[in-house]
């Protein structure tokens, strides 16, 4: 079955963290939906000032409220994740991927919105620097580097390291997440027919101990009248 991969973004999207993850995911054959807070068009953005294009987002988060999701992808944007942080529909919605243990990949301010939705209490990750004192304050254990993966999370700091972070999502996807192995059933050890057969002639064979006991304490009935 073909995992589908959330995107969430809006107005004011870092394009390149938006499109790469994007185009890496649909290129290896997952199925990618963008997730944006109304239907039409967001604006994306490159370095939070020069306008790019727009995308067309295919669910709004009513709709993908009842949908099911492998994994959810947060790209960047100042704009972007200031935005959506103050939003409770999508504070929401990213909240249940962090309870679920879902894969999760967040780049640059996209961290914002996990702090929202209490995702990075004890979790190693990064972000742009600017979010440190955020992240450390909400119990994440900071790191400055190109990515870091902490479970079922990923993390990277900006566009730089997109490479690097793209190569990751794949590998997210490469094992199944706990909500999707199956549960294994304890092991009982069951004998085989020819055992089972032969335990049940030594049976018919071998009197109880109860109706052993039975013809030692019962007595000829002349015995008893002699008695």
């Amino acid at each position: 079955m073909t995992k589908i991969i959330a995107i969430l973004a809006t107005h004011g999207v870092e394009e390149v963290e938006l499109l790469k993850p994007w185009r890496t995911l649909k290129k290896a054959g997952f199925e990618t939906v963008l997730v944006a807070p109304e239907k039409g068009r967001i604006q994306s953005m490159r370095g939070d000032i020069k306008p790019r294009k727009k995308y067309k987002a295919n669910v709004t988060l009513e709709e993908a409220g009842k949908r099911r999701f492998d994994g959810l992808v947060l790209p960047g944007g100042t704009v972007n994740a200031d935005t959506l942080r103050g939003n409770p529909s999508a504070i929401a919605f990213v909240r249940k991927f962090v309870q679920s243990e879902a894969p999760i990949a967040v780049i640059c301010h996209g961290a914002w919105i996990l702090i929202e939705a209490e995702g990075v209490k004890s979790r190693q990750m990064t972000s742009w620097p600017t979010l440190r004192t955020e992240l450390v304050a909400a119990g994440a254990r900071w790191k400055d580097e190109a990515l870091v993966e902490d479970q079922n999370m990923i993390s990277s700091r900006d566009p730089d390291d997109l490479e690097i972070f793209c190569d990751a999502l794949l590998r997210q996807y490469e094992r199944p997440t706990p909500k999707a192995q199956p549960q294994r059933k304890p092991s009982r050890a069951v004998p085989s027919k020819a055992k089972q057969g032969a335990t049940a002639e030594k049976a018919k064979a071998r009197p109880s101990a109860r109706t052993r006991k039975s013809k030692s304490t019962v007595r000829p009935a002349a015995a008893r009248q002699g008695a």
